[in-house]
C-alpha cells in the first residue's frame, strides 16, 4: 500500500491517501466502501483491506476534495481517520516495522456501537416477552420498539450505501424484511430478524479485531531499542533509527535488533521465529542473521544491512497484510444471493400489489393484500437463517474435538481444499528434538550418556536439553561438572570426575582425534536419516555418539493417509536442511520442499493455489505468510500467537488427523447448506404462485415463511450428530 510520504511524488493536485477505517470488518463492508470512494471524480487505484481497517487510494483533489470522500464513508456508518503515523505497538517491546501501518488505540469490543445496539435490541425484546404474555392483546405492539430501532439504523446505512452506488447491500436486504414483517403485523418475526442480524455483525467485528492483533504480534518480534558502537561504546538508541552500515551489539539472550551480518564474535543463533529451524545455527564472521531471531550464546557485533522498514519480520508483516489483501473475499452467501434476490423479489411484489388494478380495473384492496402476502413469502428470514443455523452447528460439533474454525467463510473454504502444505517443525514433528540412537564407543552406554548429561546439565540448547530428557528416562543420576565453557557451534565442555569430557559435533571431534571406522560410518547414515549428531569426548578420545531428532508426531503418518483418502494431495513446505526434511518426508510418505524461508513457502503456496484451494498447516511465525496467503490457514494448537491469529482455523490438540477431520466436517457442513438452501427457496417458488393465484392468503404467507425456517434449522441441527468417519477420536 501506498505511505504517505508517496504523495510527494504525485503531481500538485493529486495525493496518495489512506485512511484508517473504523468498523469495516468484513469483505461486504469493503465492497460498499469501495464502490462509494470510485465514484467520485478523481479517485482511482483504490485498494481496501478490511483485515487492517486501511482504505488507500489517489485522489486529483481539484477535482473532489478529500472532505467529501470522508463525508460519504462517515454517511455509510463507518468511522474515519487520516493514517499519518508508523505502525507503533503501545507500550509493547517492539516498534519498528517501518510504514506499514497506524496501529488505533482499541476499545473492548463489548464497548462499541454495535455492542450497544445488540444488547438494547435483546432488553426490548425480552420486555416485550414479558409484557405479551402478561398483556396478549399488545402482542402485535410490544415487539415494535426492537424491530424499529434495528430498522432505524440498518435503515439508514442501506439508504447511504444505495445513495452511493449498492443499493441492494445486506442492510437493503433486511430492511426489507422487517418492514415487510411489520406492515403484515409480524413484528416479533421482524424483531428477532433485526437481533440476530446484529448479534452476527457484532461477531464479525471480534474476529477482525482478533485478526489485527495477531499482526501487531509480529512487529513486537522486533526489540524496540539497539545497543548501537559509536567510537568503541556500546549506546542504546531506537531500533527504527539504525540505517545501513551501522554497528550493533547483540548480547546473549537478546534477540537482534536488524537485518545484517555478523561483523565480530561467535555464537549460536535461535532463527525458529523467522525461519523455522527447530536447531540453533552457528554464526561467525560473515555470517547473516535476522532480526527477531535469538541469539543464544557468545557476544556478536552486526553490521546492519537493511533499515527497520525492510528488514525480515517488516517484509513478514508486508507479506501477511498483502496477502490478507489478496485473498479473494469470501462474501457471505446471503450476500451473494441478495444481489440478485432482493431486487427480483421487491420488484415482483411491487408489480402484484399495483399491475392487476392499473391495468385491468382489479380491486386494490386485494391485489395489496396479495402484495404484501407476497413481499412475506419473499422475506428473506429462512435464507438469512439457513446458512448460519448450518455454520453455527458445524462450529459447535468441530468445537467439542478442538476445532476452532474462525467463521463460516472458512469452514465453507476447507471444504473445497484439494491440497495440503504442512510445516515440518511443531506441525508434523513434536517440536522437540529428543535422543533417538546412543553408540558407545568404549564402556557402557548409560556411563557415556551420564557424562554428556552431566556437561550439558543447566543448558537451554535444545540439543542439551534432549540429551538431559533422556537420561531422566533412563534414571541416570547427574554427576557434578565444574569448570563449563561453551566453543559457539562446536562443543561444549566441563571437567567431570576429573577428567575433562566434551559433547560436540563430529568435525570438533575429529579435530581432536580420529574417529573409529565404525563412529564413522554411523555418523554417516545417522545424519542421512535427518539426525543431529554429536561426540562425546573424554580427555580427547571419542567414546560414544549420540543421535538427536526433531521426531514426527504419533498421528502423523494417519493423519497424511486419512487425507490422501479423502483425494487432498499432501506435501511439506520447511525451513529446515533438505537432507532432515527428505527424511521426515520419507517415513510419512509426502511430497516435501526444504531450506525455505517465509517468501519461499509463500511463493509455493502461490503455485499450489493456482491449480486448486489449498490449506497451509502451521505453527510458527514464519508461517504467517503462508497461512494467509493460502486459501485457508490452519494452525497446530501448540503454535505461535502469530499463527493463531494469522490462520482461519487451529487445531487445539495438536493432531495430524484433525486436519482430515477439519475437511470431512466442512463438507458435510457445505451439504446441509446446499440442502437448506433448496428447502427455503423450494418452499418460497410454490407459495409464490399460489399467493398470486389467490390460493394462499396472508396467514398461509406467513406459515411459509416460518415453517421454512423452522425446517431449515432442524436440517442444519442435525448436524450435532456427526461422526468423524474414518478419523481415530484422541
Amino acid at each position: 500500500m501506498a505511505d504517505g510520504g508517496t504523495a510527494q511524488l504525485e503531481p500538485k493536485s493529486r495525493a496518495a491517501l489512506r485512511y484508517h477505517v473504523e468498523g469495516m470488518d468484513c469483505p461486504s463492508c469493503a465492497s460498499k466502501i469501495e464502490t462509494a470512494v470510485g465514484r467520485f471524480d478523481g479517485a482511482e487505484d483504490i485498494r481496501v483491506n478490511y483485515h487492517s481497517q486501511v482504505l488507500a487510494f489517489r485522489l486529483d483533489e481539484a477535482a473532489t476534495p478529500r472532505s467529501s470522500v470522508e463525508e460519504q464513508i462517515r454517511k455509510l456508518g463507518y468511522g474515519v481517520a487520516p493514517v499519518e503515523a508508523p505502525r507503533v505497538v503501545e507500550g509493547g517491546p517492539g516498534a519498528a516495522a517501518g510504514d506499514l501501518g497506524f496501529v488505533r488505540p482499541r476499545q473492548p469490543w463489548w464497548k462499541g456501537k454495535k455492542a450497544r445496539l445488540a444488547a438494547t435490541i435483546g432488553v426490548l425484546m425480552v420486555a416485550g416477552f414479558a409484557v405479551s404474555l402478561a398483556v396478549p392483546a399488545l402482542d402485535h405492539w410490544v415487539y415494535l420498539p426492537a424491530a424499529l430501532l434495528g430498522l432505524v439504523y440498518f435503515g439508514r446505512k442501506a439508504i447511504a450505501a444505495a445513495g452511493a452506488g449498492s443499493p441492494f447491500s445486506i442492510e437493503m436486504l433486511m430492511s426489507i424484511a422487517t418492514v415487510g414483517a411489520i406492515a403484515i403485523g409480524a413484528t416479533s418475526e421482524a424483531a428477532v430478524v433485526v437481533f440476530l442480524f446484529t448479534v452476527g455483525e457484532l461477531l464479525e467485528n471480534v474476529a477482525a479485531g482478533r485478526a489485527r492483533a495477531g499482526i501487531e504480534a509480529l512487529g513486537a518480534l522486533v526489540p524496540r531499542t539497539a545497543l548501537r558502537i559509536e567510537d568503541g561504546t556500546a549506546r542504546e538508541v531506537p531500533a527504527a533509527s539504525l540505517k545501513v552500515g551501522d554497528l550493533v551489539l547483540v548480547r546473549p539472550g537478546d534477540r537482534v535488533s536488524a537485518d545484517g551480518e555478523v561483523a565480530e564474535g561467535e555464537s549460536e543463533v535461535d532463527e525458529s521465529p523467522v525461519t523455522g529451524e527447530s536447531v540453533p545455527v552457528a554464526k561467525a564472521e560473515g555470517a547473516p542473521v535476522f532480526a527477531g531471531s535469538i541469539n543464544a550464546s557468545g557476544a556478536l557485533q552486526v553490521r546492519v544491512t537493511k533499515p527497520a522498514s525492510d528488514n525480515t519480520i517488516a517484509r513478514i508483516i508486508r507479506l501477511v497484510e498483502e496477502a490478507q489483501d489478496a485473498k479473494a473475499p469470501t462474501a457471505r452467501f446471503i450476500e451473494r444471493f441478495s444481489a440478485i434476490y432482493t431486487p427480483i423479489a421487491v420488484a415482483v411484489a411491487a408489480l402484484v400489489a399495483v399491475a392487476p388494478p392499473l391495468v385491468v380495473g382489479a380491486d386494490w384492496d386485494t391485489w395489496i393484500y396479495r402484495g404484501l402476502a407476497l413481499l412475506l413469502v419473499a422475506c428473506p428470514c429462512a435464507l438469512v437463517l439457513s446458512t448460519p443455523a448450518a455454520i453455527a452447528s458445524g462450529l459447535a460439533v468441530g468445537t467439542r474435538r478442538g476445532l476452532l474454525v474462525k467463521g463460516g467463510g472458512a469452514l465453507e473454504t476447507i471444504g473445497r481444499i484439494r491440497a495440503v502444505a504442512f510445516d515440518k517443525t511443531g506441525t508434523l514433528t513434536e517440536g522437540r528434538p529428543r535422543v533417538t540412537d546412543l553408540l558407545a564407543l568404549s564402556g557402557p552406554e548409560r556411563t557415556m550418556l551420564g557424562l554428556a548429561a552431566a556437561v550439558e546439565n543447566g543448558s537451554s540448547h535444545p540439543l542439551g536439553r534432549a540429551i538431559l530428557e533422556r537420561a531422566d528416562a533412563d534414571g541416570i543420576p547427574l554427576r557434578p561438572a565444574k569448570d563449563s565453557r561453551a566453543i559457539p557451534g562446536k562443543a561444549v565442555e566441563a571437567v567431570v570426575t576429573g577428567k575433562r569430557v566434551a559433547v560436540g559435533s563430529p568435525t570438533f571431534a575429529a579435530g581432536q582425534a580420529p574417529l573409529p571406522n565404525d563412529a564413522e560410518q554411523a555418523v554417516a547414515e545417522w545424519e542421512a536419516q535427518g539426525k543431529t549428531v554429536v561426540v562425546v569426548s573424554v580427555n580427547d578420545v571419542p567414546t560414544g555418539l549420540i543421535a538427536v531428532r526433531d521426531e514426527p508426531r504419533p498421528d502423523a503418518t494417519a493423519g497424511i493417509r486419512a487425507l490422501n483418502a479423502l483425494g487432498v494431495d499432501a506435501v511439506m513446505l520447511t525451513g529446515d536442511n533438505v537432507r532432515t526434511g527428505q527424511a521426515i518426508a520419507g517415513a510419512l510418505g509426502l511430497k516435501v520442499k526444504a531450506g525455505l524461508l517465509p517468501e519461499d513457502k509463500l511463493r509455493e503456496i502461490g503455485a499450489l493455489r493456482d491449480k486448486a484451494p489449498v490449506a497451509m498447516v502451521g505453527d510458527g511465525i514464519n508461517d504467517a505468510p503462508a497461512l494467509a496467503a493460502a486459501s485457508v490457514g490452519i494452525a497446530m494448537g501448540g503454535g505461535t500467537d502469530v499463527a493463531l491469529e494469522t490462520a482461519d482455523a487451529a487445531l487445539l490438540n495438536s493432531r495430524v488427523v484433525d486436519v482430515a477431520a477439519l475437511v470431512g466436517l466442512s463438507r458435510a457442513t457445505l451439504s446441509n447448506i446446499h440442502q437448506n438452501v433448496a428447502i427455503a427457496l423450494g418452499l418460497k417458488a410454490v407459495f409464490l404462485v399460489t399467493t398470486v393465484a389467490g390460493i394462499t392468503g396472508l396467514w398461509p404467507a406467513v406459515l411459509a415463511d416460518t415453517g421454512a425456517t423452522v425446517l431449515v434449522t432442524l436440517n442444519a441441527l442435525r448436524l450435532l450428530g456427526y461422526r468423524f468417519k474414518g478419523v481415530a477420536h484422541g
